[in-house]
């Protein structure tokens, strides 16, 4: 945690920032490797502080380098008002994503004589790219998603529910070490795999069903994110037709992205595929997205996003076609961005898979 600690006091240094609290819980575990619920983050001119209160001491204590601890009661704002004053802070910069209006308004009626401004993003430019650590975390994480994509074929028969399939999804990979879900799982079947976020309902799943499962979990800490579309019984062709299309949308991105490449041109080697066969309008969110200790975090792989991809992020390919009233198809998979091309950190199977 050193090195990131330096690095952001580096950001801080160039940005201008004379003090900053960090709120969010993500960014005080990529800052500090704390696991624990409770806790703020205040660097200083002179300090690393880690403000909590009794419940997480000795946690705290255990886990943190770089960090005075300092302990409260009650009154996270009072002791930062003393803390600031101290070292004659003017100004404290805090996060604009992880402040609500409520908490804001503590800050400024207990922080008086200090000017309050907000900030956003400061953190998510040191975390777009992963460290070796990282990367085997969030390789880790994939590997638990692939096993738990060959578990649940052979768990799903015309009869279950998508409830119970997500349930079995979340159930196995846990079995396998996982923390949690990285998100709520979207097992979308027949028509209802039209909706691109279909979030398992209580609907029974029927011989001729596509079903779309969107799934990860988070393994110390990151998370994986992957996508797989079967059919229930034997494929129409119109359904092969459709999955076609989606599959090699996706491996072209496969084979041409690499570092230094836009955003939004990696997101039209798919786009340009499925609106050439005619489903362009079918085709309504971005490619992809960065992973990390967020399942959606920077950098955004869309048609608008014009942020240079590079060597160590680690971003989602999920191309997908959603036809109302039919169903639809969608195929994700990690990729690690090298220099020269990707790393795919998937191993489950492509092709359309019957059960």
């Amino acid at each position: 945690m050193d090195k990131r600690i330096k690095q952001l006091r580096r950001l801080l240094k160039e940005s201008g920032i004379e003090s900053l609290i960090i709120d969010g819980a993500e960014n005080r575990f990529y800052l500090s490797g704390f696991t624990g619920t409770a806790g703020r983050i205040l660097f200083t001119p002179d300090h690393n502080y880690f403000i909590t209160d009794f419940r997480y001491v000795e946690q705290a204590e255990k886990q943190l380098e770089g960090y005075e601890i300092i302990k409260i009661n009650k009154g996270l704002e009072k002791k930062l008002s003393k803390l600031l004053h101290r070292e004659g802070v003017s100004k404290l910069c805090f996060e604009a994503e992880a402040v609500n209006y409520k908490q804001y308004e503590k800050y400024k009626k207990a922080l008086t004589g200090i000017q309050l401004e907000a900030v956003t993003g400061l953190i998510s430019k040191l975390r777009i790219k992963k460290d070796r650590e990282e990367i085997s975390r969030i390789k880790t994480a994939a590997a638990v998603t692939d096993l738990a994509f060959t578990h649940i074929l052979d768990f799903i028969k015309p009869g279950c529910t998508e409830r119970e399939v997500a349930l079995e999804l979340e159930f196995f990979m846990k079995k396998q070490g996982a923390e949690r879900n990285a998100f709520d799982f979207i097992v979308a079947s027949g028509k209802r795999s039209s909706l691109p976020h279909g979030v398992a309902s209580d609907k029974v799943i029927r011989d001729g069903d596509f079903i779309t499962m969107d799934f990860g979990c988070f393994y110390n800490g990151y998370c994986s994110d992957m996508t797989r579309t079967i059919v229930v019984g034997k494929p129409t062709k119109k359904q092969r037709d459709i999955y076609n299309i989606v599959l090699k949308a996706q491996q072209e991105v496969k084979k041409r992205v690499k570092a230094g490449m836009l955003c939004k041109d990696v997101d039209a080697i798919a786009r340009d595929i499925i609106t050439e066969k005619g489903y362009g309008s079918r085709f309504g969110h971005g490619l992809g997205h960065g992973i990390g200790v967020e399942v959606h975090e920077e950098p955004r792989v869309s048609y608008t996003s014009d942020t240079v991809l590079e060597d160590g992020m680690v971003i989602t390919d999920e191309p997908g076609i959603y036809i109302p009233e039919w169903g639809g198809v969608r195929i994700e998979d990690d990729l690690l961005i090298t220099e020269d091309g990707c790393e795919v950190l998937n191993d489950s199977p492509l092709e359309l898979i019957s059960v």
